[in-house]
């Protein structure tokens, strides 16, 4: 009993089905299939989201050396399909010299009109960037031009364009502001619990126009990598509401994102909500440092965030990205609030699947039960998109048991538990050994719409995000299941359930 109880314990602890690894064991179980990962070593927070001639660009904090922490530079990667990656050479890479310069976060922008005076033939890339100078003890802020469509970047010789001498002031997001002809900066006072805004009209001479923060939200952790977007609300382009995203604390997890929503006239943000009212983009513990990509066609609102990987040993990667998500402002009961979906730029690749990697059913009914979803030559690799609707009946729990792990006989010994319990109308990640409930890592309160609840699921080898009421709620967990536990199965617990539509792609190469 102690031995179970120990197990049980350290399970509850720590990522689901963790084991201990050593760091120069590679784990190619746990590597995602179309989630980002660097090729090796260590990754955190997105920077430099572009688009630019029919290209994505993902720069990330990277170390270039080594599978941790450290030596951080910006590494690259492109795609045109935001799941193939085309893995690149350092982009912005540290400098080390008696005033040791590491390139932390921030972002990219396509400067058309030649602004700032770097470009040539046209329009440039400027990347605008924290430098982090640990001798100094201070960060501020620097830009960079690129003229070969951001491969590589010359720093700008005047830097820093901002420099508060602080120690912590870091992550700026620039984006550009039509009706003034400005750029605009939205940066982190992480231990303020505020961010700031600047606007230049050369990317080099930056004027601050106002704060926001300090006692609005949850400021029980630092904020960091902030973004300030305007979107249209339920579509319409004529009602413009700000979306401002800051990095932080996510109710009692270790990390998270939360967001306000408001009106910016050009130099102040105010919310629209009281400043005791908290909103999290993310329901999970993982789910980090999101911006959303600059110089998308067609107004559109992409953003990709960093799945945190805590105690994680894999190798020789060890990081990785969410999925792209689409965002939108759309009005509620409680007012407008941030909706996010699998971006429909990544949802054109399923349709390219072919007929075996694909499935569809109708009208399960589930009667406190399980049913097998995985055969022997697909849907078995845990690289699986689930797309379902049920309606609810008299089941106290219903939902998807993914990473199922037997024993010799056959008995299911391990098992992540994607669950809806009806009662409490909670949305849950947990995990069940022998059976039993080790622990529930992930909860959000879910209401059903018209009696249904929709689940969009996302499981990818050692990530599990899942979209809630087409984009609603958002939880998103990491997850390490055994080599072989690879069985996952739609369940319904003491009652029946309806599912009334189950789409299924297997993106297993």
């Amino acid at each position: 009993m102690k031995t179970r109880l120990l197990q049980i314990l350290f399970l509850f602890n720590c990522p689901l089905f963790l084991l201990a690894q050593d760091n120069n064991i590679e784990t190619p179980q746990w590597r995602p299939l179309y989630h980002f990962t660097p090729a090796k070593n260590w990754t955190n927070d997105p920077n430099g989201l572009i688009y630019v001639d029919g290209v994505y660009h993902l720069y990330n904090q990277q170390n270039p050396f080594e599978n941790k922490w450290g030596h951080m530079s910006w590494g690259h990667a492109t795609s045109q399909d935001l799941i193939h990656w085309t893995h690149l050479p350092i982009a912005i890479p540290e400098k080390i010299d008696k005033d040791t310069t590491w390139i932390f976060s921030g972002c990219a922008v396509l400067d058309k009109n030649n602004t700032s005076g770097f470009c040539k033939n046209g329009g440039c890339i400027v990347a605008i960037y924290t430098a982090d100078q640990p001798n100094l003890k201070k960060e501020s802020q620097f830009i960079a031009y690129s003229n070969d469509g951001g491969m590589t970047y010359i720093n700008y010789e005047k830097n820093p364009v901002i420099d508060l001498q602080k120690r912590d002031f870091r992550d700026p997001n620039v984006i550009w502001l039509k009706d003034q002809n400005k750029w605009l900066m939205t940066v982190a006072m992480p231990r303020e619990r505020k961010v700031r805004f600047y606007s230049s009209a050369n990317l080099k001479d930056w004027q601050l126009l106002s704060e926001f923060g300090g006692n609005e939200g949850d400021i029980r952790r630092i904020w960091e990598c902030p973004s300030l977007t305007p979107m249209p609300v339920d579509g319409d382009p004529s009602k413009i509401k700000w979306l401002l995203m800051v990095s932080s604390g996510n109710q009692d997890a270790e990390t998270g994102m939360q967001y306000f929503i408001g009106d910016f006239d050009g130099k102040t943000f105010r919310s629209n909500y009281s400043a005791d009212n908290k909103m999290f983009v993310d329901y999970g513990s993982t789910y980090y440092a999101a911006i959303p990509w600059n110089n998308l066609r067609d107004d559109k609102h992409v953003m990709i965030g960093w799945l945190v990987p805590t105690r994680t040993e894999t190798y020789p990667w060890r990081g990785q990205m969410s999925i792209a998500r689409d965002m939108s402002l759309k009005t509620t009961p409680e007012g407008v609030k941030l909706f996010q979906q699998p971006s429909s730029i990544v949802r054109e690749a399923l349709s390219k699947l072919p007929p075996d990697k694909t499935m569809t059913k109708e009208n399960i009914e589930v009667n406190n039960q399980e049913i097998i979803l995985n055969t022997q030559s697909a849907f078995n690799a845990n690289a699986n998109w689930i797309d379902a609707e049920f309606s609810l009946g008299s089941a106290t729990d219903f939902g998807f048991k993914l990473g199922q792990q037997k024993d010799n006989s056959g008995k299911v010994t391990n098992e992540i538990v994607l669950g809806y319990n009806t009662k409490s109308n909670t949305l849950y990640i947990g995990h069940n050994v022998d059976g039993l409930l080790a622990g529930i890592l992930q909860t959000v309160n879910l209401k059903p719409v018209n009696n249904k609840i929709k689940l969009e699921v996302l499981f990818d080898k050692s990530s599990l995000e899942v979209f809630a009421n087409d984009g609603e709620k958002v939880i998103t967990s990491l997850v390490f299941p055994a080599k072989d536990a690879t069985q996952f199965s739609l369940f319904a617990k003491d009652g029946s359930i309806q599912a009334d539509s189950l789409k299924m792609w297997d993106l297993n190469e």
